[in-house]
């Protein structure tokens, strides 16, 4: 059974950090590429950064400025968000999820499992 599973998130004051993980079993994790989106009440899934199968890029959206960092470790199968500096505007829903692409992809319709979610909530 494929399972991906976030953890880390919750409530934090604006400038603060958050640590999100993905536990990923039941699939050949080095085999995909892997990425973070976010969703906010009311609005669509976005992308928020992918990272290779061997963990060229990564890549994010542009909006991050350069807050957040993705990375991953093959061994213990598991994909990584660090996010810096949080904004009230980060509240959301994070997913993670991957796809058999060489490269990450924005596209919600391009990858094959995600994870349930984890909430991650800033305040001002």
């Amino acid at each position: 059974e494929v399972q991906l599973v976030e953890s880390g998130g919750g409530l934090v004051q604006a400038g603060g950090s958050l640590r999100l993980s993905c536990a990923a079993s039941g699939f050949t994790f080095d085999h995909y590429t892997m990425a973070w989106f976010r969703q906010a009440p009311g609005k669509e899934r976005i992308f928020v950064g992918g990272i290779s199968w061997d963990g060229n890029g990564p890549n994010y959206a542009d909006s991050l400025s350069g807050r957040f960092e993705i990375s991953r470790d093959n061994n213990k199968e598991t994909l990584v968000l660090q996010m810096n500096n949080l904004k009230p505007e980060d509240t959301a829903v994070y997913y993670c999820a991957g796809r058999t692409g060489r490269t990450p992809s924005p596209q919600t319709y391009d990858y094959r499992y995600w994870g349930q979610g984890t909430q991650v909530t800033v305040s001002s």
